[in-house]
């Protein structure tokens, strides 16, 4: 009797319980485990998700707004999330974090641009002037400082990016330069009661507010890799639908 050939996305599924097993917010899976899934991550394509470039989720819609995003749910639990975002050209999943997670994020179709930032400290936001701003005027806006540790192009197939609770590029942003699906491994999800929100960020150019000494760049060139980031509710045009798995079933267990 021939045995049934498991599925990509059933390896993918099979190496998250184990990996995540013992991991909870903020914990960081052991290094085999992060190379297991990358391996698992790294050789599958969009075909062993059942997506196809000709999609309808992939048509613009002449809207004047955010060209809107598809996600397609495959599995969740408390330990961790799999899932894929489809994004028509011009779509963006604007700058958010991902707070106390490990992301595997998987580009399986398309070219896209992510922009990523870590914190340059532990320090929570605070209220900083303006460098233009006089004492007369009511010019602070509470910001923290973040250092640009992404800032490319990224064509599948590509090797799939990994991000940490504090490092890797925690805070990114994700804009289609073609149509793209990118695969998303999330340890631990999104839970707003354990208080892991996805939180949106605008940038503001290092030089718009006054910083201590301790947080200046050394380097007038590394001032480009610096950026002010303030906590913005989610954009109004941001539009995230949620539709049906269609490819290889997962067996849950």
């Amino acid at each position: 009797m021939k045995h049934k050939k498991v599925t990509a996305v059933q390896k993918l599924y099979d190496a998250c319980r184990d990996v995540f097993a013992d991991c909870g917010p903020g914990v960081v899976p052991a290094a085999q485990g992060i190379e297991r899934l990358k391996d698992i991550l790294n050789g599958m394509t969009e075909f062993d998700v059942g997506v196809r470039s000709n999609m309808p989720y992939f048509k613009v819609q002449e809207t004047g707004e955010f060209p809107k995003i598809t996600y397609l749910h495959l599995s969740e639990c408390e330990k961790f999330s799999i899932g894929i975002f489809l994004l028509p050209p011009a779509g963006v999943l604007p700058l958010h974090n991902h707070p106390q997670m490990t992301v595997f994020s998987k580009l399986l179709l398309g070219t896209m641009h992510i922009k990523a930032y870590d914190w340059v400290d532990d320090v929570a936001s605070s209220s900083v002037p303006k460098a233009d701003s006089s004492e007369s005027e009511a010019g602070t806006v509470k910001v923290r400082l973040a250092k640009l540790k992404v800032n490319s192009d990224f064509t599948a197939p590509c090797n799939t990016s990994i991000l940490y609770p504090t490092d890797g590029g925690n805070m990114h942003c994700f804009t289609a330069i073609t149509s793209c699906a990118v695969l998303d491994v999330l340890g631990p999800p999104y839970c707003d009661p354990e208080g892991r929100h996805c939180q949106y960020y605008r940038t503001h150019l290092f030089t718009t507010f006054s910083a201590d000494d301790k947080q200046l760049p050394d380097d007038d060139e590394k001032v480009k890799d610096y950026a002010w980031l303030e906590e913005m509710d989610k954009p109004a045009g941001l539009s995230v639908i949620g539709a049906r798995y269609n490819g290889p079933k997962i067996v849950e267990k």
